[in-house]
């Protein structure tokens, strides 16, 4: 089976790269999943990159706003970045673009953690 994400830990966050071209209910529940387990190891700093990710479905959001709500549970800080325009358009008609922290990219994003905004 073809990987649909790397889960890459760094030092302050842990970035979960979604490799899947789409992220919809094929693969949101074990991504689901994924992230409640990272978030139980005590990883309360996310960012998950959609670089690669061309569709969103409401399962791919539900599972985008579990991991803002373990990290925010957490007292952690999630981040969102490399949107693809119909994935963002998505997140702006459901008005989450006012609820997620958002960057251009995976490097703006990883500076969010390191002091840097």
């Amino acid at each position: 089976m073809e990987k649909k994400y790397d889960v890459i830990k760094k030092d302050n966050h842990t970035v979960i790269q979604v490799l899947a071209k789409k992220l919809d209910t094929s693969i949101a529940p074990a991504f689901k999943s994924e992230l409640v387990m990272i978030a139980g190891n005590g990883e309360s700093n996310m960012i998950i990159d959609l670089s690669n990710t061309e569709y969103c479905d409401s399962s791919g959001l539900s599972s985008i706003l579990v991991a803002n709500r373990l990290c925010k549970n957490g007292k952690g800080q999630f981040v969102l970045s490399g949107l693809q325009s119909a994935v963002e358009r998505l997140i702006t008609i459901s008005q989450l673009d006012s609820v997620l922290e958002i960057a251009d990219n995976l490097e703006l994003a990883e500076q969010k953690f390191n002091g840097k905004s």
